[in-house]
């Protein structure tokens, strides 16, 4: 298992568990929902890799860009840390991971 994969996985985790938790602590469906659908994603593109499928390193790059700029554009706007620069800040570790893999593949 390469560390793109295990990035993959991690971050979309991560976006569930904070989609739950920006249900719970400000009853955000849109945060339940799209962290939901964006975890999903990632997990799922981290099984597509682990079965040798080319295209599940695509989608979770894809997905975690989306995310990155979105979470960008909230820490411009709020200027709080929590969970937006965390979010960034992660995501760009993980998309420097995820485009470092498919360039060396």
């Amino acid at each position: 298992m390469n560390l793109s994969i295990i990035f993959a996985f991690a971050y979309g985790i991560l976006a569930v568990v904070g989609g739950i938790i920006g249900y719970i602590q400000a009853k955000s469906r849109v945060s339940l929902l799209s962290g939901s659908i964006s975890g999903f994603l990632l997990i799922l593109a981290a099984y597509f890799q682990l079965q040798g499928q080319t295209w599940g390193s695509i989608l979770a790059v894809l997905v975690t860009s989306v995310l990155v700029v979105f979470f960008a554009f909230r820490l411009a706007k709020t200027r709080k840390f929590m969970p937006a620069g965390l979010m960034t800040i992660l995501g760009m570790l993980a998309l420097a991971v995820m485009v470092n893999q498919i360039v060396t593949n």
